[in-house]
């Protein structure tokens, strides 16, 4: 169905709010957001702007909500592109990869959602959903996973996570269908949030420029850091 002209003006003039929002972001982060500032650039008084965002919150929550959908879709091409054989370590290397060159490539967009949180209410009522949907794909990459002594602790944690959570074991169905034993949920949790704390201490500091001028490039101490887990669950 065509939409109406008015509709198309309207998703035009938001579409260039956000845009000019996250040029904002990437000079000064989110505390350089300033919807006074965005409705001054494109020549609409101060209340005007308001009928295409209530408040400030208001597009700062949907710029966090398409940046994890970004992120997201960046991760799952890398993982449907994959061989339907590639060995667990091949594929960490893969996603990992995947979320690094977005990252880089959207240094401010990736800070807003990983990096210091904003204050206010400003995530999206279902970023707990977009984040398990960022994820997600590398819980496949644990299905292999014998987990060494060095882990056995966060695993345990994770296992009982899942036997509490019946969200948490259906998220895990989605990306490992095969995965119904409690105790093999535990390793791919445990894998997975491990490697979340991995990605995000080297890319945070690298999408905000803490190697700039070092010996010390992100993508190198990604590779060692996914690998010391890899070999921390024997993959």
């Amino acid at each position: 169905m065509t939409s109406s002209p008015r509709a198309r003006y309207r998703e035009h003039t938001r579409t260039e709010i956000k845009d000019i929002a996250l040029r904002q972001l990437a000079d000064g982060g989110a505390p350089a957001l300033a919807l006074t500032r965005i409705a001054k650039e494109i020549g609409l008084s101060g209340p005007a702007l308001y009928r295409y965002f209530d408040s400030r919150d208001a597009l700062l929550g949907e710029l966090v909500q398409e940046a994890y959908a970004d992120l997201g879709a960046a991760v799952h091409a890398a993982a449907s592109g994959r061989p339907a054989e590639m060995p667990g370590r091949a594929l960490l290397h893969t996603l990992a990869d995947a979320c690094r060159g977005w990252a880089i490539t959207h240094p401010h967009r990736y800070l807003l959602i990983e990096g210091t949180p904003v204050p206010g209410p400003t995530a999206p009522h279902d970023a707990l959903d977009s984040a398990r949907a960022v994820l997600g794909p590398f819980l496949a990459a644990f299905r292999e996973g014998r987990p060494t002594a060095a882990v056995q602790p966060v695993v345990a944690e994770m296992a009982r996570w899942a036997e509490k959570d019946e969200a948490v074991g259906e998220w895990i169905r989605q990306y490992v269908p095969e995965a119904e034993e409690q105790p093999g949920h535990g390793t791919l949790l445990a894998g997975a949030v491990l490697a979340r704390t991995h990605l995000h201490g080297v890319i945070s500091l690298e999408a905000s420029g803490r190697f700039t001028e070092l010996g010390h490039p992100g993508e190198t101490l990604l590779t060692a850091h996914i690998d010391s887990l890899a070999d921390a669950f024997g993959l």
